[in-house]
């Protein structure tokens, strides 16, 4: 899910986002209440739409699961 918001630019419709994870609404809503209380997303109000948008937290969250696929490639891990 955090993959589909960064390839956004950052900020994602709910909606839009369900399609892109490829969730089911149930899902979603259930993923999404994690990641807004683990501080990796955060809800916004843009033009009447509704958004979900990655936080510090959650580009620094993404940045370090590419370090460590990087190390597992490097090493054969």
């Amino acid at each position: 899910m955090l993959i589909s918001i960064q390839k956004k630019g950052g900020e994602i419709k709910p909606t839009h986002l369900m399609y892109r994870a490829n969730l089911a609404h149930r899902q979603l809503k259930s993923y999404l209440e994690e990641l807004l209380d683990k501080n990796l997303v955060k809800r916004i109000n843009k033009n009447n739409y509704e958004y979900i948008i990655l936080t510090d937290t959650g580009l620094k969250f993404l940045e370090k699961i590419r370090e460590m696929r990087d190390f597992e490639k490097t090493f054969g891990i």
